[in-house]
């Protein structure tokens, strides 16, 4: 209860919300319910969005084995570029799901279904953030702008998938990770079979992260007839599952780094194997403490994959150095 009386949720904080949150305490009040819109609160699907443009830009610039100031723009373009889209194609899907969203406990107090923020306004507010990606996105390379553009079709299409197949997280793996392609060629100025085995490694792991995370909605989804990985498989299968994408996951990144590593340069080849190494054991660590039927504990396990996906950024960023 709050201090008048009145739960988070009265308050206009969603509920699955970090508590304690930036934007709960110091942003600006009319400006929350927008940044809620966009998960500001949650800031790990910023993390989930950035980290495969991270690992596509530092194994690039090991392929070369060169690195410029531009180099830095994009680092730093692609974080303000995962805020916004991440931001927007969360806005898009509430949009998208305003009449589903109401009859599910964990997304009531959202604040299209809570009526905090009308339809029209959300679309509008997806748009202002989407532009503002747009214009970071022209100072790139022109190949690397096309294939940003192209990254707004799964975008578009994601929230829909769970309702024509029992596979959704496939269509979020294509989109969350398109940045390993796009980072990739940001650096090179054109795309290379290391970047597409890393954006391939990206989508399993997006499967293994987002099939732990479906299992927090499986009975509201059951209840109105929305499909995920987590129902598919149930709770007694789903391990076997998420072993399996760990497993491709790794053995894709291992591969991505072999294609990538400069010939001749072993110790820059086993600092980059040490990024899936370190990776697969904390994935491994996530399958050990997997509890299905325990929300608190796959929210927890959910968020951890932010730690498990910078272990490769630090792997390939002390490779760059070696």
């Amino acid at each position: 209860m709050s201090q008048h009386g009145t739960t988070p949720e009265a308050e206009g904080q969603v509920a699955d919300a970090v508590r304690g949150n930036w934007v709960d305490h110091w942003a600006p009040a009319w400006l929350r319910p927008y940044l809620r819109l966009s998960r500001a609160d949650r800031p790990i699907g910023t993390w989930l969005l950035l980290l495969p443009c991270w690992w596509g830009l530092l194994l690039s610039m090991v392929h070369d084995g060169r690195a410029s100031w531009f180099d830095l723009w994009i680092f730093a373009g692609c974080g303000i570029g995962a805020f916004l889209m991440r931001g927007a194609g969360c806005t898009w899907n509430d949009f998208t799901d305003r009449h589903i969203d109401g009859s599910v406990a964990r997304t009531a107090s959202r604040p299209i279904p809570s009526g905090r923020v009308s339809a029209k306004q959300a679309l509008a507010w997806a748009a202002a953030q989407a532009l503002v990606s747009f214009a970071i996105l022209l100072t790139f390379p022109p190949m690397a702008i096309a294939l940003g553009v192209l990254s707004l079709l799964p975008v578009a299409i994601y929230p829909f998938a769970k309702r024509f197949t029992w596979w959704p997280q496939v269509f979020l793996g294509i989109a969350f990770n398109w940045g390993a392609l796009l980072a990739w060629t940001a650096h090179s100025g054109s795309l290379g079979l290391p970047a597409v085995l890393l954006y391939l490694s990206g989508m399993a792991w997006t499967l293994f992260y987002d099939t732990i995370y479906a299992h927090q909605d499986k009975e509201d989804d059951a209840l109105i007839g929305v499909k995920s990985t987590a129902r598919l498989f149930g709770d007694d299968a789903t391990p076997k599952w998420l072993a399996r994408f760990l497993v491709v996951s790794i053995a894709l990144m291992g591969l991505a780094i072999i294609a990538a590593a400069p010939r001749g340069e072993i110790l820059q080849l086993v600092i980059l194997i040490g990024g899936p190494w370190a990776m697969g054991w904390h994935m491994l660590w996530q399958l050990r403490k997997l509890d299905v039927n325990d929300n608190d504990r796959l929210l927890m396990l959910f968020r951890a994959n932010r730690d498990a996906g910078l272990l490769p950024v630090l792997f390939f960023a002390s490779a760059l150095l070696a």
